[in-house]
């Protein structure tokens, strides 16, 4: 494993996010994973995120409402990239508005912090257009993925 995308974040920290992933889900049928590498390599960022996200199968929920934020630790950088479902009802500013909220964190060196509150906006986003219901399986892993 990368020694910058394992100092990224500390064990500590990796799960208050995959927390905050299970505290999101339990509102919505919507999916979130966040995935961290050193880069996306040649490759535009846009998509290697999209290679990633069909990688981890997100593009496999019911309801086509998988989200995406993956960081490239080296080239500080990372995307929220959400599948059709999601992206068909979202306001058009939606995850411009996430992104700075992520931005403004990790600026300040706080990136936990910063996928944290990008996680739980994409949940309260999610609720209101795929809510949960009884019926709802938690589809993916709510652990962090690394490249």
């Amino acid at each position: 494993m990368n020694k910058d995308v394992e100092a990224f974040l500390s064990k500590q920290e990796e799960e208050k996010i995959v927390d905050a992933i299970r505290t999101a889900e339990r509102k919505t049928s919507g999916e979130i994973r966040v995935h961290i590498e050193p880069t996306a390599g040649k490759m535009d960022i846009f998509d290697r995120a999209m290679e990633v996200f069909h990688a981890l199968k997100m593009d496999n929920t019911k309801q086509a409402n998988g989200v995406l934020i993956y960081v490239a630790v080296e080239d500080r950088n990372f995307v929220i990239y959400g599948d059709k479902g999601i992206n068909d009802v979202v306001p058009d500013n939606f995850w411009e508005s996430t992104k700075d909220m992520i931005v403004s964190q990790f600026k300040k060196g706080d990136f936990a912090k910063g996928l944290i509150d990008g996680v739980l906006k994409a949940g309260e986003e999610l609720q209101k257009h795929f809510p949960w219901d009884e019926m709802d399986t938690n589809e993916l892993s709510d652990q962090i993925s690394k490249g």
